[in-house]
């Protein structure tokens, strides 16, 4: 069960990516770590070179969060991992996480990508199994207030949806991406056309057609969730025009894959009587 991981850095503070190493070193399955630095400067180099034989140091131009993992997808194909994760730095985790979601990928080999339980640090959970978006979706979740786009916001957060046994996903948030490369050799690595942001609506839509993409509770991990465009500008502006590239790949009012796998999704997901909280889904 070869596995290789990647992480991509900008400007990255060296404790959290500290936190996100020793749990990936921590991990026996992990033979070897792509650190992908596309920071304007090499501060960060040193900190990577000190990890040891598994991590290798890659620095690249800032072509986007996308095209940086799919600097080390290329080389993970071409080493013939057969699982690849994709983290984010602040992501931690205890114990082993990985061992019990590759046992089960290797058991279940029509499942292409897995995500586990993700809780913010104080213990709430990460709402990052979602319904694809429609515009309105994140228009109403980015600018209008939430006591006008409550049950709109539970609805596409999946809110009001059991999330304590797995179910099939067509959008899994990217901050952890466990993908088979088998099942990525036929769907393609992340769409460089997206900078930031709907990277990962995209590449698990595409898999979604040919594989299973699991929301798998059955282990949980700790992501803090900068959510940058809420508190810059400059992120704001990436956000919009990279959705809006979205949207023109996919249809901004008719897209009847969206509509299908989110029918779907809802028909195999279990109700309940009260909601989570979307308020930092």
């Amino acid at each position: 069960m070869s596995l290789t991981a990647s992480i991509v850095l900008h400007r990255t503070p060296p404790g959290q990516l500290i936190a996100a190493m020793r749990c990936l070193l921590g991990e026996e399955a992990v033979e070897h770590i792509y650190l992908v630095d596309n920071s304007p400067d090499d501060s960060l180099r040193r900190l990577c070179l000190g990890f040891g034989p598994r991590a290798e140091y890659l620095r690249v131009p800032n072509r986007g969060y996308g095209a940086g993992h799919n600097e080390a997808l290329r080389r993970a194909l071409r080493r013939g991992a057969a699982f690849h994760l994709v983290l984010n730095a602040d992501v931690c985790w205890e114990g082993s996480v990985l061992t019990p979601m590759l046992r089960y990928m290797k058991d279940h080999p029509d499942t292409g990508m897995m995500q586990p339980r993700i809780i913010y640090p104080d213990g709430a959970l990460q709402l990052s199994a979602r319904m694809l978006p429609t515009p309105l979706d994140l228009f109403a979740k980015r600018f209008l207030p939430p006591s006008l786009t409550r049950r709109r916001m539970e609805r596409y957060l999946l809110a009001r949806r059991s999330h304590s046994e797995p179910f099939d996903c067509p959008y899994l948030c990217g901050s952890f991406l466990l993908m088979s490369t088998s099942a990525l050799r036929l769907t393609g690595i992340f769409d460089e056309r997206f900078f930031m942001y709907p990277e990962d609506i995209d590449i698990t839509r595409r898999m979604h057609r040919s594989h299973r993409t699991l929301y798998w509770p059955h282990v949980t991990v700790t992501h803090v969730h900068a959510a940058a465009s809420r508190r810059s500008m400059r992120m704001l502006r990436i956000h919009l025009l990279n959705m809006a590239r979205y949207f023109a790949k996919y249809g901004w009012i008719s897209d009847p894959s969206r509509r299908d796998m989110n029918r779907r999704l809802l028909q195999s997901t279990i109700p309940l009587d009260a909601p989570l909280s979307p308020a930092r889904g």
